[in-house]
């Protein structure tokens, strides 16, 4: 087949960024598929030297195909970027139009990119969210009358695609309070390519860590009348975590983190420009970790979407244990052996506890659960079928 993936490579060169969307196209091209990668968010992209955005693409662009090289992904000239100025790097706008005409699918990851005509009539063309509650705030919104002039365009960009995939496994499930805002939402999982993520075992390996933006979201989340949060609110409940257990946690935080408390109360707290600015340090962080320990947004946490990290699923397939916040997800994957999901204190300590009380074992079943629930080929596989494309 011939498949379009969108990403935000390029606009964020980050290193969990590049894993995250490198995974769909590696992985649809390890299943014999003819795969074109686009991006085209019509903004600015930032540039992770000044800690700004810029309308000055060299850089990403650069950033890019050196990703694409280090993860071993040769697409030749299939792939092209559009500036803020509306140029073409990499393949023409003719010739991206061409291959999305004849393709079988676009695949708009995370809904990065704009839906302009010249990227329409694919047989079909699937919307991916990956960020659930977000989405569908602003499709209710639509619905509701409240919208701004913005929202209402991104909602009409949504609407535009002809299939709809999510990472909120649970969206269907009485428990979970996201709406379907009247739209078939079939359930996907986050892909990863095996060869991308070695097995790590080191039994002297000390810190349960993890990758994390302290608050990202200018404009929460609100649907019927409650408003929800990012990481920082459930942060919070757990701020006292390391006075609980002799475990060692660190996190590479960024933003407007409590650094300083956070220590106080026994926190490592390390740079994340140094632990995930390239796809080497973010890779190379995560495998000689103990494990991971994390919350997730209070969005993903309140709403029980079953929405899972591909950040744990990258740690998990290196072999490395997880303890990490529920979502609902406790219901659709297994837990209690490689990966623990918690609530409360005293579930993520009596979490750590048992792994520290036989970490091999633990090590073992994170690198099987990987294999069993994550592997692209069988992830990806699933997806083309749900789209009517198997």
């Amino acid at each position: 087949m011939k498949i379009v993936v969108t990403g935000l490579i390029a606009t964020y060169p980050l290193g969990g960024v590049s894993w995250d969307y490198i995974a769909y196209v590696a992985g649809f091209a390890r299943l014999g598929h003819e795969v074109f990668y686009l991006e085209d968010t019509g903004n600015w992209f930032y540039d992770p030297r000044a800690q700004t955005f810029t309308d000055d693409v060299t850089y990403n662009v650069n950033y890019l195909l050196d990703a694409m090289r280090y993860a071993g992904v040769d697409l030749g000239d299939r792939w092209s970027v559009r500036s803020p100025d509306g140029v073409y790097h990499g393949a023409s706008e003719a010739a991206v139009a061409r291959f999305c005409q004849d393709a079988d699918l676009l695949l708009n990851v995370s809904g990065a990119c704009w839906l302009r005509e010249a990227y329409r009539g694919a047989r079909r063309t699937a919307y991916l969210d990956s960020d659930p509650c977000y989405s569908q705030a602003k499709l209710m919104a639509v619905e509701r009358g409240t919208a701004s002039e913005d929202v209402v365009y991104s909602v009409g960009l949504i609407r535009a695609h002809d299939c709809f995939f999510t990472f909120a496994e649970n969206i269907a499930r009485p428990s979970c309070r996201i709406p379907d805002c009247g739209l078939i939402w079939q359930t996907t999982r986050q892909p990863i390519v095996l060869d991308h993520w070695p097995v790590r075992f080191d039994a002297a390996a000390e810190a349960f860590t993890t990758v994390m933006s302290w608050k990202t979201d200018v404009t929460l989340p609100a649907i019927d009348g409650v408003t929800y949060g990012g990481k920082d609110v459930e942060f919070r409940k757990f701020l006292d975590l390391p006075q609980h257990t002799p475990a060692v946690i660190e996190v590479a935080v960024a933003g407007d983190a409590p650094v300083d408390d956070l220590r106080r109360r026994g926190w490592r707290v390390v740079d994340p420009r140094a632990k995930s600015g390239t796809m080497a340090a973010y890779r190379d962080y995560l495998a000689h970790s103990r494990g991971e320990w994390s919350v997730a947004k209070n969005a993903y946490v309140a709403s029980r979407s079953g929405w899972f990290s591909t950040r744990t699923a990258a740690y998990l397939a290196l072999g490395k244990p997880a303890v990490v916040q529920d979502t609902g997800f406790s219901a659709i994957y297994p837990t209690g052996a490689g990966l623990f999901a918690f609530s409360t204190m005293d579930e993520a300590v009596a979490a750590l506890a048992t792994i520290n009380a036989d970490y091999r074992k633990h090590c073992n079943a994170a690198r099987a659960l990987a294999e069993q629930e994550f592997v692209s080929d069988r992830v990806l596989t699933r997806l083309l079928a749900n789209a009517g494309l198997g």
